[in-house]
């Protein structure tokens, strides 16, 4: 219950805590190093915050990102669009790898709803040395007129400060409750109307999708709503996505150096509390 008792005595001091200045960040950050690679970039930059140097190869090697198949047939491209990029495991996994077992990631859910002060927890984890990615829904908390961004994103965060989170790929600032709210999603991905209906074919069957998830979120009945609002070439509200499963979990993840304290206190640490 530590998260819990964190919030009853926090000042500002204990909401502010960085592992780079701006400017470092504005420096030392990698870029996005390949298409569906936010990950693999983020790892680099783990690494790098952690004092283990390797290549964006490497890193993106280890992690394994995954491709959209974007000429497949619409069931594949479905499929591929749910797994593509990286989840946690992923990331953990390839950290471990690329850092040659030097570096540990231990994931913590924030979905369903955590009894956490996110800032704060934050900070005390990143006092102590420990390295976040964030991984979000960003189809969540969508500034009013902007456009559905089309996937998840993981990001390095890098420091926090009273109601604000600075993170890297790209350098942003983002308050504390937008990052809440896209750490706290359900695993589903929005897939836009044009990607759905360019790769329709009459002998598209979707009955292939037969995965659990699948049938409860009825994708191949989302998809057939879409034809029917093409046929009957109507005015008036169309869907503009279909929801489909993701293979990630929203959360965050901490690294640490396997022989550390640190890396001890990560690994034995309790999830956090449900709301």
């Amino acid at each position: 219950m530590e998260a819990v008792c964190e919030q009853d005595h926090g000042g500002e001091e204990e909401e502010e805590a960085m592992l780079w200045s701006i400017q470092e960040a504005l420096e030392r950050q990698t870029l996005q190093i390949g298409a569906s690679a936010c990950g693999a970039t983020a790892v680099v930059d783990v690494l790098k915050a952690l004092g283990v140097e390797v290549t964006p190869e490497e890193a993106d090697r280890s992690v394994q990102t995954r491709l959209r198949r974007n000429e497949s047939p619409l069931p594949d491209y479905l499929l591929s669009r749910s797994e593509a990029g990286a989840t946690h495991a992923q990331l953990i996994q390839g950290a471990e790898e690329a850092s040659k077992g030097k570096v540990i990631g231990r994931f913590f859910h924030l979905h369903p709803h955590r009894l956490v002060r996110l800032v704060s927890w934050l900070a005390r984890w990143i006092r102590k040395g420990a390295v976040p990615i964030a991984t979000m829904n960003m189809q969540r908390a969508v500034p009013e007129g902007e456009e559905v961004p089309d996937a998840w994103h993981h990001q390095l965060i890098f420091g926090v400060a009273p109601n604000a989170v600075f993170m890297t790929n790209p350098l942003d600032l983002v308050s504390e409750t937008e990052l809440h709210q896209r750490l706290c999603s359900e695993s589903v991905l929005l897939i836009r109307r044009e990607d759905v209906l360019q790769r329709l074919t009459p002998e598209c069957c979707l009955s292939s999708l037969s995965d659990v998830r699948w049938k409860a979120l009825d994708v191949e009945g989302q998809v057939k709503q879409m034809c029917r609002e093409e046929e009957q070439e109507e005015d008036g509200a169309k869907l503009t996505h279909i929801t489909i499963p993701a293979a990630y979990s929203s959360g965050v993840t901490l690294f640490a150096l396997r022989q550390s304290a640190l890396g001890q206190e990560l690994l034995s640490a309790p999830e956090l509390p449900l709301l």
